[in-house]
């Protein structure tokens, strides 16, 4: 038996590269107005050592830094030119993440520190004491990144938070077309199924409809089939749910290869990367919002390779510079488009890895990490929430290795984004359930 999340995947991975929830058709052309918003997801796949990607560099800290980190340490040409966050505070970046850093000191991006996941505020007492709830399935890859897209952290959900988000927001009718509120430039993701809606996925670059269809008589006839295949009552259900979905998925599909098509090509370039093209696709669909009838859309992307339990310093050296020249250039594409105060970019991964390396210059799974947020409407050049102490079995180590107890919730992140996206503060709690148990307080992060 299918799941309800695998028949989505079933039925709509013959939409040619779309996969598209069953709902109506979309008008040919819509206005969303000025009070366009959009969030953008980027999925660090495999547990980001963000312990490498952001480093404080007062003289105490940094110290306890070299200290611990061994040969994990950065220094150096290791390190970008520090950066002054607004509050006077010295910070570096790896150096590989040179446009990250030049956004942070320009006030674009912020960081968020040490946020995972947590059903309520944690000490370390508490957690080796076993006094207070905790995560399910810690330092585990795949319940830690369900827990990042469903934001609940003590079970298992067929939602994720912003699927719940696009629930609220198709009921609320912010968008007067039909096309999905979530769309994933990187394969099916949890984190956009809602109770009432569904995401669609999209594969950069390739076309959006079925193959295989010409401009021929004998071709329309054939698709003149399928179509009437497809409106035929089998009388089983799933039958009949799948066929719904796959017209529905085809006629979802002209319409934005019909609303790509009237757009001109983008100014911005963007770097030749698999991370460059799925943000490049989000940046073509945000052109075309107005045409679609969307005031208010999340998108998911993805880059992989972060399990770094070897040889992590190389890793980083791979991948960071393919994740900041394509951030840098969406944020450019935004800026072309008009849209910089109207879209949010943040990052997501599985956990943060131990501040303690391996013997084989990695590190090992963890939990609090730290992350970035990118835009216009960014408080940007701050730091928000609380780095940990740099000491094994310290206050902020979940045990000796320096797994930070995180010190900052899923929650409040995803809060915080969310209440600028268009949320009001009464149902946030029904897309951050455990919201509540951290105050209901927010970051401040967004403007």
């Amino acid at each position: 038996m299918f799941s309800r999340r695998g028949f989505i995947q079933v039925g709509a991975a013959t939409v040619g590269s779309l996969a598209l929830r069953p709902f109506g058709l979309l008008p040919a052309l819509a206005q969303s107005g000025g009070d366009y918003r959009a969030l953008v997801c980027v999925f660090l796949f495999g547990g980001n050592d963000s312990n490498n990607t952001v480093i404080p560099m007062d003289d105490v800290n940094y110290q306890a830094y070299t200290s611990i980190r061994g040969s994990l340490g950065l220094s150096g040409s290791d390190l970008t030119s520090q950066v002054t966050s607004v509050s006077g505070a010295p910070y570096a970046f790896h150096a590989k993440l040179a446009e990250v850093a030049s956004l942070f000191s320009s006030k674009e991006l912020a960081v968020v520190a040490n946020v995972g996941s947590l059903v309520q505020p944690l000490t370390r007492a508490q957690y080796q004491s076993q006094q207070a709830p905790i995560p399910l399935n810690l330092f585990s890859h795949s319940d830690q990144q369900l827990q990042w897209q469903t934001a609940l952290a003590q079970g298992h959900s067929p939602t994720g938070w912003a699927g719940r988000a696009a629930d609220y927001i198709a009921g609320a009718g912010f968008n007067t077309g039909s096309f999905p509120v979530f769309v994933s430039v990187a394969g099916n993701a949890l984190e956009g199924t809602g109770v009432q809606t569904q995401p669609a996925a999209i594969t950069p670059g390739q076309a959006l409809g079925l193959a295989g269809f010409k401009a021929t008589a004998a071709s329309e006839a054939r698709l003149s089939a399928l179509k009437s295949l497809l409106t035929t009552d089998t009388g089983v259900s799933l039958v009949q749910a799948a066929n719904n979905t796959l017209a529905n998925g085809i006629s979802d599909a002209k319409t934005l290869e019909a609303a790509l098509a009237k757009a001109t090509a983008l100014k911005t370039q963007f770097p030749t990367t698999d991370i460059g093209a799925q943000l490049q696709q989000v940046a073509q669909i945000i052109q075309v919002q107005a045409s679609l009838g969307m005031r208010r859309q999340i998108f998911f992307c993805s880059l992989g390779g972060f399990d770094t339990h070897a040889n992590e310093l190389a890793t980083h050296n791979n991948l960071y510079p393919q994740l900041s020249p394509a951030l840098a250039a969406f944020y450019d594409a935004t800026q072309e488009l008009g849209v910089a105060q109207n879209v949010t970019t943040f990052t997501e991964s599985d956990f943060s890895r131990t501040f303690q390396p391996t013997t084989d210059d990695g590190s090992d799974h963890a939990w609090g990490s730290h992350h970035l947020v990118l835009g216009g409407a960014v408080q940007g050049g701050q730091i928000f929430g609380k780095f940990p102490t740099f000491q094994l079995a310290g206050p902020d180590d979940a045990d000796v290795r320096g797994r930070w107890i995180p010190t900052t919730s899923i929650d409040q992140y995803g809060a915080t984004l969310c209440s600028w996206f268009g949320i009001p503060d009464a149902s946030l709690a029904t897309v951050f359930p455990n919201f509540p148990n951290f105050g209901s307080v927010k970051l401040g992060f967004l403007a």
